[in-house]
């Protein structure tokens, strides 16, 4: 294994994360089983007390745990002058079978975490703790995502060996390749920038009506969850071709270089951020009936909402701007 302060950094995060949440599901076990807010009991005085304990060390091991994923793409960035054939992220990600996996789980423990945050935020601020079994119930669900996206990653550390050769975005995201990434680059440009503006403003309507209308948050939570992966496959199938202006460049991380003016971190934080709290919003909506909750639901979803607006628009903008400003010319090919 190759050592780094950002692999022992990311280990030692999943390491803890994972302890923290064993330790908090044992202690959701007995809440599912004994709360009831209407007891005096002694254990249910004692339930109480260490539930502001336990969801705020869980704040933290999610928080922290959402933080490493920049990471994670920061290091396999960095990393690739170590391996022979990789000249970015992907031929790091690609040195054996775990990298790719990894990412795409630690995906999934972000999205599954941020929406968890936010609903432990809500219940926070209801007197009567509403939706304190929905909470630790999901974090039964949450446990097991962490735990394997920990162990894939160690095995992928584990695994890393500096004397494979590897390969790289030209080979891996090339149309003429095999596997999930050639299908990506192989879409045809002009349907992904329709799928990209029309998933898009799919979900900016749905946003605004939501802030209008106080309704339809599903809708809006759906059409984040459909714009989210349409976004990716636009980056990779078309938007990275004019950030290159090379019309056979589709790696979706090359863009994170200085050379490109760091605009892949202007294209991929506004969308995840975007999507995590256009989820947010569809998991919050439905306890706003719940008397203790109405206030604080309202605010916060409309708050969500805006903020996930203003991350949507951001990176159609920063996209269209991209190729905009692009000296690639395919008119007549693509278009």
């Amino acid at each position: 294994m190759l050592l780094s302060p950002a692999i022992l950094a990311l280990i030692g995060v999943s390491a803890v994360v994972t302890a923290l949440l064993l330790l908090a599901a044992v202690f959701a076990v007995r809440v599912l089983r004994h709360w009831d807010i209407r007891s005096g009991s002694e254990l249910q005085l004692r339930l109480e007390r260490s539930t502001y304990l336990i969801s705020t060390l869980v704040t933290f091991a999610i928080a922290a745990e959402v933080v490493a994923l920049l990471l994670f793409v920061y290091n396999a960035e960095s990393m690739h002058t170590q391996f022979i054939g990789a000249m970015c992220a992907t031929g790091v990600l690609n040195v054996n079978a775990w990298g790719w996996p990894a990412l795409l789980l630690k995906i999934a423990v972000f999205f599954a975490g941020s929406v968890w945050l936010l609903l432990n935020r809500l219940d926070n601020q209801g007197y009567d703790y509403p939706l304190i079994r929905l909470k630790y119930a999901l974090l039964l669900i949450l446990l097991p995502l962490v735990a394997t996206a920990a162990f894939v990653q160690l095995q992928y550390f584990l695994n890393l060996n500096p004397d494979v050769i590897t390969s790289c975005c030209g080979s891996l995201f090339s149309p003429d390749a095999q596997g999930v990434a050639a299908e990506v680059s192989a879409v045809a440009p002009r349907d992904a920038m329709l799928a990209l503006y029309g998933s898009g403003a799919l979900v900016l309507a749905s946003g605004a009506v939501y802030l209008w209308r106080r309704r339809f948050a599903t809708w809006f939570a759906a059409s984040a969850a459909i714009a989210f992966p349409v976004a990716l496959v636009a980056i990779v199938s078309c938007i990275a071709l004019y950030v290159y202006e090379h019309p056979h460049h589709h790696c979706p991380f090359c863009i994170l270089k200085s050379g490109h003016d760091y605009i892949g971190y202007w294209l991929y934080i506004p969308l995840f951020m975007a999507t995590a709290l256009a989820l947010g919003v569809g998991a919050l909506a439905p306890w706003r009936d719940i008397a203790s909750l109405r206030a604080a639901v309202a605010a916060d979803a409309r708050r969500y909402a805006a903020i996930a607006l203003a991350g949507f628009v951001l990176f159609y903008a920063v996209a269209t701007l991209a190729i905009v400003r692009s000296n690639l010319t395919m008119a007549g090919t693509w278009w």
